[in-house]
């Protein structure tokens, strides 16, 4: 009686496909794809660099997917995500290939190669930088993105990066955007 059952598990594991490790897609094809949807919904694309290790990376995750933080992003922008900087948590097979090259092409490469994570870049349809987080101070760019925006001049920042990128951004959007960044800033 063993015999038989032996071998309908044995002819069910030949079945079941066995599942390799996908390598990541490309950088330039996540891309391609937020400016695809941005384009056809005449939104902005949201471009996100992050890492699975980075802990303010998690904190705009948590940020992004609050409801009504995500609704008033969903009205203006197409929230797209590069994976980059793996190797400082030991898991390089998880980058993007080419992100560190976009990466530095929309300003998230400082001196020395120093990389700010998160990093968020806002771009137009057709994927020409409109503003990014390196907050400008003065007139004066500062090298370094604001990360996850808690300070009160990060917070400054990422609503400047809003109205610059969205226009239509209302003031009730904005204070809402305002309000949430502050009370978790200081919980």
């Amino acid at each position: 009686m063993r015999k038989p059952v032996l071998a309908a598990i044995l002819v069910l594991l030949a079945a079941v496909p066995t599942f390799t490790a996908q390598k990541p897609p490309k950088a330039n094809e996540i891309l391609a794809g937020g400016k695809s949807q941005a384009t056809q919904q005449h939104k902005r694309v949201f471009l996100i660099f992050g890492a699975s290790w980075c802990e303010d990376c998690h904190l705009l995750d948590t940020f992004l997917a609050t409801p009504e933080i995500r609704a008033i992003l969903d009205k203006f922008y197409v929230v797209t995500r590069i994976t980059v900087a793996e190797e400082n948590g030991g898991n390089p097979a998880l980058n993007n290939p080419g992100g560190l090259e976009l990466l530095a092409k929309f300003g998230g490469v400082g001196p020395g190669g120093v990389v700010d994570l998160p990093f968020i870049s806002i771009l137009d349809e057709k994927c020409k930088l409109i503003v990014n987080s390196n907050p400008v101070i003065k007139g004066i760019p500062q090298n370094g993105g604001i990360g996850y925006p808690a300070k009160p001049e990060e917070i400054d920042w990422f609503l400047t990066m809003l109205k610059k990128s969205s226009p239509a951004l209302t003031v009730d959007d904005a204070q809402v955007v305002k309000n949430w960044l502050t009370k978790a800033a200081n919980n």
